[in-house]
């Protein structure tokens, strides 16, 4: 599945007159591949092997390219830093309180909440977001081994 999600991002990206480097081609590679909503830094640290002469700059900078494709969602949580999450489908996320872990999850009944809130405000919804917090699995085995 994720090569065919490459594919049509890197169509998305010629039609929109980005040129297809290699340290973009990566990046996409790797947000696709990711489960876990990396920081810029995550993945600039997960390519520097392979790409020396890259920068977190370069990373930032496609990133934004990424972004105003419609590829890349940015998702900023209460931390300092900015995490990227690659666009397939709406989904929502469910956040640890303890160490930032972000999970995807889907509810399709929340589109009907956006049907309600325009009948009622008369508002033309573009759009919505929902973020639920919690304690992750891992977290809260730790916490019980430390109890």
């Amino acid at each position: 599945m994720s090569g065919a999600m490459l594919k049509d991002a890197l169509v998305t990206l010629k039609e929109s007159g980005v040129r297809i480097t290699p340290q973009r081609h990566a990046i996409l590679e790797f947000l696709i591949s990711s489960e876990s909503h990396p920081t810029a830094d995550e993945i600039y640290k997960a390519l520097e092997k392979d790409f020396p002469n890259m920068s977190v700059a370069t990373v930032y900078n496609n990133l934004r390219v990424f972004r105003n494709s419609g590829l890349v969602k940015e998702l900023t949580y209460g931390d300092a830093s900015s995490r990227f999450d690659f666009v397939t489908h709406d989904h929502y996320h469910i956040i640890c309180d303890q160490c930032g872990s972000i999970v995807d999850f889907h509810h399709p009944g929340l589109e009907e909440v956006e049907r309600l809130a325009s009948h009622v405000t008369g508002f033309k919804v573009n759009s919505h977001r929902l973020e639920v917090y919690g304690v992750c699995p891992s977290c809260e085995e730790k916490v019980s081994k430390a109890n």
